[in-house]
């Protein structure tokens, strides 16, 4: 029998997270192929004139590429 260890997520459903080129939060997360991947839905930026025309980005990460924002006092 194979035992396989597969580290805990490190980060959570509804946190913020950083990322090069913004910021957003986890929508959701899997692992897949050795490493935890991230769905990470975008902030909001300001609404462009025309509206907004369907659901904001999101994008997918692995955990190597993500950094936890910390609350702000």
């Amino acid at each position: 029998m194979n035992n396989i260890l597969i580290n805990a997520p490190v980060f959570h459903q509804t946190q913020t997270v950083m990322f090069m080129g913004g910021e957003g939060t986890v929508q959701c997360f899997r692992f897949d192929s050795g490493r935890w991947i991230y769905d990470i839905e975008m902030e909001l930026g300001p609404e462009p004139l025309f509206g907004r025309v369907g659901p904001e980005t999101t994008i997918v990460l692995e955990e190597e590429e993500l950094c936890a924002v910390m609350p702000s006092k």
